[in-house]
C-alpha cells in the first residue's frame, strides 16, 4: 500500500528536492505528485486518487469541494503556525521524517477502512517492568533495558503506561505528535491506528523508539485496558519492534492480571529495604491467590530486579519463587544519560534479551 501525496508549491525547485527526498527514502511508502499550477493539481486530485494534498498557503484552497476521502494541509514557512484559514498546516522547511510523519497523521484520520502499512510474521517479544514499590526506579530499569536491546540491534520500543510517567524524561527527538493523539485515534476509532501510530513514533540518539508524554494526565486517564489492549495489538500486528517494554502502574484487580498473562516477562523491581521487601512479599501472595481464582498463569513469567541495591541496608527475598536476575546500585548525583548508560551495559538483563 502507498499513500498519494499531492504538493502544491510555486517554488519548482523545492518541489524537485522534497519530491527527490521522498523518492529515496519513502520510495515504498509515497507516491509524491507535484504541481506549480492550481487548477492542474485540482484536476489531477480525482484522476490520480489522491490522498493528502498539500498545498503552499499563497493559494486559496475550497477544501470543502475537495473528495472526503482526500485529506488537506497548507504548507507554511514557520514551524510555529498549526494552522491556516482553519486547516493543519506543515512548516515546509523541516526534517523530511517529519513532514512524513505529520503525512501519515492527516492519512490515518481519513483511512478508517484500511488494515494498515504491514503485518507481522516474526514475534513480538512484549516485557513488562512494575512494582508495587513507590521510589526503587521501576521507570530507570524499563528504559535502561530499552537501551540495552537497541544496542544488541533489536528493535525496540519503549512503553510508558504509567498515569503520571514520561517517556521525555529518558528519551528525546524531534515530532509533533504525542501520546493524546494516539488516544484520541484509540477513544474516536476515527483514524487508522496502525498508521496513526506510526507518525507518531519517535526515535531517541539511543536507537530507542517511544512516544511522548500526553498533553496533560488527564488525557491518559481517558485510556482504559480496552483501549490499551487495541494499542499493544496494533504495535505488534505492525511487524515494527523486536521488543515491547511497557513501564506500567501495579494494580491489583482482573484487568491488571489479564494484561499481565499477554506478557512474554514481567519484571518486578524492589530496592532490597524493608519497606519494599514487605510490599513485593504482600503482592506475590496477592498475585498467588488471583491467579488461583482466576485460572490463570502469571508467576511463571515473573523475574525480580533489585534496584539502588545497598550491600548494608538490602536484603535479598529468600521465600519466593521468583527467579532473580540480580541487582544494581545506588549511583548517586547521577544524571538520567548517565543512569542509563550505567546500567545498560549491566549483565541484569542479558536474560531477558
Amino acid at each position: 500500500m502507498k499513500i498519494r501525496v499531492a504538493i502544491l508549491d510555486k517554488d519548482s525547485a523545492y518541489l524537485d528536492r522534497i519530491a527527490s527526498v521522498f523518492n529515496a527514502k519513502y520510495a515504498d511508502k509515497l507516491v509524491v505528485y507535484s504541481f506549480t499550477d492550481k487548477d492542474t493539481a485540482l484536476s489531477q486530485l480525482s484522476k490520480s486518487k489522491i490522498d493528502v494534498f498539500i498545498a503552499s498557503e499563497q493559494f486559496d484552497i475550497e477544501v470543502e469541494k475537495l473528495s472526503g476521502k482526500c485529506g488537506f494541509a497548507y504548507f507554511v514557512e514557520n514551524h510555529e503556525i498549526d494552522s491556516v484559514k482553519n486547516q493543519k498546516a506543515i512548516c515546509k522547511f523541516q526534517k523530511v521524517d517529519l513532514i512524513y510523519k505529520q503525512i501519515l497523521g492527516i492519512y490515518s484520520e481519513m483511512a478508517t477502512n484500511i488494515s494498515g502499512l504491514k503485518s507481522a510474521e516474526e514475534t513480538c517479544s512484549l516485557i513488562a517492568f512494575t512494582s508495587p514499590c513507590g521510589g526503587v526506579g521501576t521507570s530507570t530499569l524499563a528504559a535502561a533495558y530499552s537501551v540495552a536491546c537497541a544496542k544488541q540491534g533489536k528493535r525496540v520500543l519503549y512503553l510508558n503506561l504509567e498515569t503520571y510517567g514520561s517517556s521525555d524524561v529518558f528519551f528525546c527527538a524531534d515530532g509533533q505528535f504525542d501520546m493524546s493523539d494516539i488516544i484520541y485515534a484509540l477513544k474516536s476509532k476515527k483514524s487508522n491506528v496502525m498508521i496513526k501510530l506510526e507518525s507518531c513514533v519517535k526515535q531517541d540518539a539511543s536507537g530507542v523508539y517511544f512516544f511522548s508524554q500526553p498533553k496533560v494526565v488527564l488525557d491518559f486517564m481517558e485510556m482504559g485496558y480496552e483501549e490499551i489492549d487495541m494499542l499493544i495489538q496494533n504495535l505488534t500486528l505492525s511487524g515494527k519492534y523486536d521488543y515491547i517494554v511497557m513501564d506500567l502502574d501495579f494494580e491489583l484487580n482482573g484487568n491488571f492480571m489479564h494484561f499481565l498473562e499477554k506478557m512474554h516477562k514481567i519484571v518486578m523491581v524492589g530496592d532490597g529495604s524493608v519497606i519494599s521487601n514487605l510490599k513485593i512479599f504482600r503482592a506475590y501472595g496477592a498475585i498467588q491467590m488471583l491467579e488461583e481464582n482466576m485460572d490463570i498463569s502469571v508467576m511463571n513469567r515473573m523475574a525480580l530486579i533489585y534496584n539502588k541495591f545497598s550491600n548494608k541496608t538490602g536484603r535479598v527475598l529468600e521465600a519466593l519463587d521468583i527467579k532473580t536476575l540480580g541487582g544494581a546500585p545506588r549511583y548517586e548525583h547521577a544524571t538520567v544519560e548517565q543512569l542509563l548508560k550505567q546500567l545498560s551495559g549491566m549483565t541484569i538483563f542479558e536474560q531477558l534479551i
